[in-house]
């Protein structure tokens, strides 16, 4: 049964057969799916297993080639519907398990250490919904799970700033949240025509590879309320931005720890990197421990 076929599809689908409301859109091209198992997984090496776990399957499109690829494969899928035509689908693949359940609410961290114990690594792929793709993402990144890289296919725009250099006009919050946990990139693009229902926007691929330790010294959690903070009003200075975030340090407090690293006072969020907000988190940190804030 070829998933890319358009007649295929709307005959595993039906009427009834995928939820709108969960932002399906399956591929009818042949070459992405493989494309995204060939570089989303580790290269192979003698004596090692790879595992993948894969977030939101459809009708096994992108499953099918993982599973040529990994020696496990493990499918999250929120929609109950599809749960029949994957049995289907992926028959012939007794190494891949689907586990019916929402992403969101999973503990990611668990389900690769019971699912994944016989690989030596285990690599997210998927082929993330528009509607909810950067709480996902940053729910699989802050999960916890024994990760060695996670790729995903987002939208063009979302690939864009993921991928953005600070000063760039795409570089935002979760630029920089994304850049404490790994090395991002993007891998190629993915026309809206590669889909069925035909989307309104292309995408494009990123590969995130994960650090094994975070790349910067500082309290996370003051890192990413600086991070968030920088970027709540991002056409004001990055002082005043901060008040949002810290209404409790005054403003000129703000202004110090931030001329303390060296930049001017007017400066805006969106020109610093992952390694300024780390050094803006600890100036912040020092700054209030000296006034008693």
């Amino acid at each position: 049964m070829k998933l890319t076929d358009i007649g295929a599809v709307k005959a595993l689908m039906g009427e009834n057969a995928f939820k709108k409301q969960y932002g399906q859109n399956f591929l009818i091209s042949e070459s992405v799916p493989r494309r995204i198992a060939s570089l989303g997984l580790p290269p192979k090496a003698r004596g090692k297993r790879r595992g993948c776990l894969e977030i939101g399957p459809g009708i096994g499109t992108l499953t099918r080639a993982l599973a040529e690829e990994a020696d496990r494969v493990v499918a999250v899928e929120i929609d109950e519907s599809l749960l029949p035509i994957l049995a289907v689908t992926l028959a012939d693949y007794p190494h891949v398990t689907v586990i019916q359940g929402d992403a969101m609410k999973l503990d990611l961290a668990a389900l690769v250490k019971e699912h994944f114990a016989d690989c030596d690594s285990v690599a997210l792929c998927a082929n993330l919904p528009y509607y909810i793709t950067s709480p996902l993402l940053m729910k699989i990144l802050t999960s916890g799970a024994p990760l060695s890289s996670v790729t995903v296919m987002v939208q063009k725009e979302v690939a864009q700033r993921l991928t953005a250099s600070a000063g760039q006009a795409a570089y935002g919050a979760i630029t920089a949240a994304v850049a404490y946990y790994g090395k991002v990139s993007r891998l190629f693009e993915v026309p809206a025509g590669c889909f069925m229902p035909k989307p309104k926007v292309d995408s494009a691929v990123v590969k995130i590879e994960l650090y094994p330790a975070p790349p910067v010294d500082a309290d996370r959690e003051l890192l990413f309320r600086v991070i968030k903070g920088a970027f709540a009003q991002r056409r004001k200075t990055l002082a005043n931005s901060l008040t949002t975030a810290f209404p409790h340090i005054p403003r000129s407090t703000l202004a110090e720890a931030i001329v303390s690293c060296g930049w001017d006072a007017n400066i805006r969020g969106e020109a610093l990197s992952l390694a300024d907000f780390a050094a803006l988190a600890n100036a912040l940190a020092n700054a209030t421990a000296k006034a008693g804030l």
